[in-house]
């Protein structure tokens, strides 16, 4: 019973994530829930209907949690065109603009992260 009771606390701590804080860096020193595969949101969705061939509710739901740590929710939407469009990702890498390369160190961090805790 005492597990169940800290599952649902895990879980519900984590589906909590939102975007990350303008005001502060990110903290890479917290770790995402076991229970990551029950948090939805738009990087999620874009991963599961995608064309992947290691796309799984796990692997989504991990990627989704990692977001809602590092990301904001306007960069989240940002990202998920990604998914639909990968020469986007080239495009923006590749971009002059101050903005998108603000973006991009952003994306890669979070990338690298995900790919560190959900692998």
């Amino acid at each position: 019973m005492k597990n169940r009771l800290l599952l649902c606390i895990a879980v519900v701590l984590t589906a909590c994530g939102g975007g990350r804080d303008q005001s502060r860096p990110t903290s890479y020193a917290s770790s995402v829930s076991r229970a990551a595969p029950l948090v939805n949101g738009p990087i999620n969705k874009a991963c599961l209907a995608s064309d992947r061939k290691a796309r799984s509710r796990q692997l989504c739901g991990c990627i989704q949690a990692v977001a809602n740590q590092t990301l904001t929710v306007t960069e989240q939407k940002r990202a998920i065109q990604f998914y639909r469009d990968p020469h986007l990702a080239q495009e923006v890498r590749q971009s002059d603009r101050a903005s998108d390369e603000r973006f991009w160190k952003t994306y890669v961090a979070y990338g690298e992260r995900a790919k560190a805790i959900c692998t």
